[in-house]
């Protein structure tokens, strides 16, 4: 049996009438009439989790949604589907990936392109997530995300191009595999980190893109709008203004910051430049080094790290294994 978790986004959305524009509306049933030989994958128990775009998805969202599916996996379900929209997605699965601790996956997917329009792509993203929900490839992979006859990790998949049906990839990684004549093909396998937990509070975390000719002024307001951590997205391989300098210096003696890179993909640099305002200053100065993960994918680390009460030093330590 494979739960099917649906929440809206423009994989459930139609105009509602000629000319306007499209709005979630089709429920989680709906959507699953919409795939062919949907009952060959074995039984679907569908869960209408909410019905919006997911650009207004809350992080006490996705803990509803893990919570969820922890809920139906116990009760019995091989594995999880859930239906959202892609401007988020990669957001959504990481966290869930981050708290997800069960060997049955989760597989993430959504549309490009609305019922409404020609070439609709939902359906067929249904059903390969469904395909992939149930295969004994896909167990211990953790989060999954499934689009394009594609399947990634959670950790790596990122959204690209704002329209386009194979937006989605892995930058440097590519995918684990794909669904083919509707077999799921995994190619690929990742090691899965210790699932993480997130606490009763979420702290609010900043993400602050280091820009041409930004001098830093927003950076001293962080704990004064109630920040508890940031995430500082530098140029390259993590440099930033040496305006800027002495703003992140005060800022590390307030809470926790990461470095991460604005280019979206590669390994943080840390021994390579010394002028002011590179990477080697920033990480001697106290800033953690974001590793592998982009800016987006930091501060959703960062946020359950701190929930959690973790140290500086239990911080530095998951930073560097992910």
């Amino acid at each position: 049996m494979i739960a099917y978790l649906a929440t809206g986004g423009t994989i459930a959305s139609i105009p509602a009438a000629e000319g306007s524009g499209a709005v979630p509306t089709l429920t989680g049933a709906d959507l699953l009439a919409s795939v062919p030989g949907i009952g060959d994958v074995g039984a679907v128990e569908v869960h209408q989790m909410m019905q919006r775009p997911s650009a207004s998805f809350t992080l006490a969202d996705v803990r509803t949604v893990l919570r969820t599916a922890q809920e139906v996996v116990d009760a019995g379900a091989s594995g999880v589907v859930v239906s959202q929209g892609t401007d988020t997605i990669e957001e959504v699965a990481y966290l869930l990936d981050l708290l997800w601790d069960r060997p049955e996956p989760i597989v993430v997917t959504g549309a490009m392109r609305h019922p409404g329009l020609p070439g609709a792509d939902g359906p067929a993203n249904l059903s390969a997530s469904f395909q992939v929900a149930s295969s004994l490839s896909a167990r211990d992979l953790g989060v999954l995300v499934v689009l394009n006859d594609e399947i990634h990790a959670a950790r790596f998949v990122h959204k690209s191009n704002i329209a386009a049906p194979d937006t989605f990839g892995s930058p440097g990684f590519g995918p684990l595999g794909y669904v083919v004549e509707s077999t799921p093909r995994l190619r690929l396998l990742v090691s899965r980190n210790p699932a993480l937990s997130l606490g009763p509070d979420i702290p609010p975390v900043a993400l602050w893109r280091m820009v041409l000719g930004d001098d830093g002024r927003a950076l001293s307001k962080l704990q004064t709008l109630g920040y508890e951590g940031a995430v500082i997205e530098g140029a390259g391989g993590g440099h930033v203004s040496a305006v800027t300098v002495p703003f992140l210096r005060d800022l590390v003696t307030e809470m926790p910051v990461v470095l991460a890179s604005r280019t979206g993909s590669g390994e943080m640099l840390r021994s390579t430049y010394q002028y002011s305002g590179s990477e080697m200053e920033l990480l001697d100065a106290g800033l953690i080094s974001a590793g592998s993960l982009d800016g987006l994918k930091a501060r959703l680390l960062l946020t359950v790290l701190i929930s959690a009460g973790a140290s500086r030093e239990e911080i530095e330590r998951e930073f560097a294994l992910r």
